[in-house]
């Protein structure tokens, strides 16, 4: 009889030893959410165990990730005060440049990924400046406050610089900022294909930027378009990204993998909000083995072709690594 596959399951040694896929604390990159004043650490209600986060306490969270084997954090700001150009994005005092600022000086070593968009700076909640004309984001208009933004983080000492917007040319813009600033290490990590999804409510529950009309459809992907989809990280390749991301990542695997065929680039996925806090709801209702999904989860982004998964579960994912057995994937 033909046994070749059962062989090399025999036990968890061998098991271990032909694995194709690993997952590591090297792959993972966790998302903050920054905000000003002092002992905040405000719980987003429908994202179980994140939170809005002052400096202070943000420090001590990417500390206690950092100790974990994190190496780098994702970090968005909410500002007090919104206006139609998202201003505080645009300052050297705003909450990511102060942030930024802080958590260089208190962990030098952590790598800091900071988001460059502006629904989370605008009173408008989009993604940059609107044409009264059109009601829609005015791209060319948008692309001059991007560069601006970029050249903000850079010098307050962002390590990696990841626009989220979507606007067409936004990464040639930035890149032409960044080089002109004398940033010519600085590198860019694309949200390269973005979807206008549904898996995003949570999120903006976290950085209060639900739009306050009309939606994102005009610039985010169509979810039903993948060669338009493959189209969108390869053109970003083109226009100088160093690292390109598909986001969502649960639904979106099928890109990941045409997206890690066509290019040698670092890939992320970035597991984002809604299906976090799926994976959340299901464990409270004890519906799944909640520590064995996770670990599933993330290895199927990984064996799509992901090299770096944007997870809120990072700090989980560290003390499952920790435990070994099963989860000894690393």
């Amino acid at each position: 009889m033909f046994r070749r596959f059962r062989r090399l399951r025999s036990n968890a040694n061998m098991r271990d030893l032909v694995q194709e896929t690993r997952l590591s604390k090297n792959d993972l990159i966790y998302p903050l959410f920054a905000r000003f004043g002092e002992g905040i650490r405000a719980e987003i209600a429908s994202m179980p165990d994140v939170f809005q986060l002052s400096i202070d306490e943000l420090i001590k969270e990417a500390k206690t990730a950092q100790e974990k084997g994190i190496k780098a954090i994702m970090l968005f700001g909410i500002p007090d005060e919104k206006d139609s150009v998202g201003g505080d994005a645009l300052s050297d005092r705003g909450v990511v440049a102060e942030t930024i600022r802080a958590v260089k000086k208190n962990l030098p070593d952590l790598l800091i990924f900071s988001d460059l968009c502006f629904c989370e700076y605008t009173d408008h909640g989009h993604c940059g400046v609107i044409d009264p004309k059109t009601q829609s984001v005015d791209n060319d208009a948008t692309l001059e406050i991007i560069a601006k933004q970029a050249i903000v983080h850079a010098q307050a000492g962002s390590d990696c610089i990841a626009p989220s917007g979507m606007m067409d040319g936004a990464v040639e813009a930035i890149r032409n900022a960044l080089d002109r600033g004398g940033f010519y290490n600085l590198p860019i990590m694309s949200y390269s294909t973005k979807f206008a999804s549904a898996y995003y409510g949570p999120f903006r529950d976290a950085a209060n930027s639900a739009p306050s009309f009309g939606d994102r459809r005009s610039y985010q992907m169509n979810p039903a378009n993948a060669r338009e989809a493959i189209e969108e990280s390869l053109e970003d390749e083109r226009q100088g990204a160093d690292i390109l991301m598909v986001k969502p990542a649960l639904a979106y695997l099928d890109i990941v993998r045409q997206i890690r065929d066509r290019t040698n680039l670092p890939l992320a996925v970035y597991n984002v909000s809604g299906e976090y806090a799926m994976l959340k709801a299901a464990q409270k209702l004890n519906l799944i083995d909640y520590e064995k999904t996770l670990i599933e989860t993330m290895i199927g982004f990984k064996r799509s072709g992901a090299d770096l998964i944007i997870t809120y579960h990072a700090k989980e994912i560290c003390d499952l690594l920790d435990k070994g057995g099963l989860c000894a994937t690393s």
